[in-house]
């Protein structure tokens, strides 16, 4: 029997942890790579309905020359929990919409990928776990997340345990060597979700 859609991957993990560098290794090994971070970026720069929703809710300080002026908002809300419950409610729908939408594009395409990967950095947070096939958890040791991502903030508080988060994932690693070392535990990973 033929395989009949791309299979459909997050990536997830704390702050640091090389999510980012995973999926670009997912990319070199054929998927097709989005991150849900670039496009919550994307509807704060470009979508009017969401600078509607911001306007109303913060006044127009928080809009700049290139969309919502993303220091501000995080000023209003890492501080916040009702603004960040608020803002969170605002964008992540769209996020989820965007990013089904994109899946059902790579689909369409003459060649579709094998894999569709996905970097979701509150996915079990959120639910979004049901919304794929496998899920891959990227972690490495606190001290060199603090290297790598100095301004860690209190975002990471909201976050699951790193080990809540390996024992529910179908794969975890522990991000704390080489990127080719990286690089060879997500060939081992596409090698099993497309045999």
């Amino acid at each position: 029997m033929t395989r009949r859609y791309a299979v459909a991957v997050a990536v997830t993990g704390p702050i640091g942890a090389g999510k980012s560098a995973a999926l670009e290794a997912f990319a070199r090994h054929g998927a097709a790579t989005a991150s849900s971070d670039s496009t919550v970026h994307g509807l704060l720069r470009d979508d009017p309905d969401v600078h509607r929703e911001l306007v109303e809710r913060f006044g127009p300080e928080v809009l700049g020359g290139d969309g919502a002026d993303r220091a501000k908002l995080a000023e209003i809300v890492f501080g916040d929990p009702e603004q960040l419950e608020w803002l969170e409610r605002l964008l992540h729908p769209r996020v989820v919409a965007a990013n089904l939408a994109w899946r059902a594009e790579q689909e369409r395409r003459a060649d579709p990928p094998p894999l569709t990967v996905t970097e979701v950095p509150l996915l079990y947070e959120t639910g979004a776990e049901r919304r794929f096939d496998a899920v891959v958890v990227i972690t490495a040791p606190e001290a060199i997340r603090r290297e790598r991502r100095p301004l860690a903030d209190a975002r990471e508080q909201r976050l699951l345990p790193e080990a809540e988060k390996v024992a529910r994932a179908d794969y975890a690693y522990v991000n704390d060597g080489t990127l080719d070392e990286l690089d060879a535990f997500v060939a081992d990973v596409v090698g099993k979700l497309t045999a």
